[in-house]
């Protein structure tokens, strides 16, 4: 990971539509972070904010934990985020002209680019945000506000936090959604996942059929 990685994408699942990628980052809003700390890949995971006007690929903005190891990343640090959409197993029963053998569909977005750290008043900017952002999903209760929380306490929470920026260099996305799949198999598997009916196969089977338009 000391260069440039780029996800294994074959053609028929490649996914480089940046708004279509944005959306999944909103809907998926927790994201796995990854970056070379001691020379090794080491590993966090948090809310973000989706910047869409940051740079021409958009970027986002999280924070962690000062404790967390990639909290102490400087400015200029290079760092990978990957958001997953849906997945679900595949059952190759479902096929209706081939034999052959499991698979998985799922929806996967990576980002590349460096950091940089946020001020004191960004910080507090991404806190707000970050709960404004959920709290809207949370309708008609009535939202929660930083401005419930005591100004000295509110102080004290943010000494525990770090914030960053990034702005994507890189921004790719892998839908395998069964797209090399003749018409007959492709229809076989939604009806496959829709008759499973768990929430992780009807999201998959809804990809799939926004993928068909």
């Amino acid at each position: 990971m000391g260069g440039r990685a780029a996800m294994y994408r074959p053609g028929a699942f490649a996914v480089d539509d940046v708004p279509v990628l944005h959306d999944v980052i909103r809907e998926r809003v927790f994201a796995t972070i990854v970056a070379i700390v001691g020379g090794a890949a080491t590993f966090a995971y948090a809310p973000v904010i989706l910047d869409r006007q940051n740079g021409p690929r958009g970027g986002i903005r999280y924070h962690l934990a000062t404790g967390n190891a990639l909290a102490k990343l400087e400015d200029g640090a290079r760092v990978w985020i990957t958001a997953t959409g849906p997945d679900a197993y595949v059952s190759p029963d479902w096929y209706k002209s081939i034999v052959t053998v499991p698979t998985w569909n799922y929806i996967a977005v990576e980002g590349e680019g460096v950091v940089r750290r946020t001020s004191r008043e960004e910080l507090r900017q991404l806190v707000v945000d970050l709960s404004a952002q959920e709290e809207g999903m949370l309708l008609p209760k009535r939202p929660w506000l930083i401005d419930k929380v005591p100004p000295e306490r509110t102080e004290m929470l943010l000494n525990g936090i770090a914030g960053f920026s990034l702005s994507f260099e890189r921004l790719e996305g892998k839908f395998k959604l069964s797209q090399d799949k003749k018409p007959e198999d492709f229809a076989g598997v939604i009806a496959g996942l829709e008759t499973r009916g768990d929430a992780a196969s009807l999201a998959v089977a809804a990809a799939m059929r926004r993928v068909m338009t």
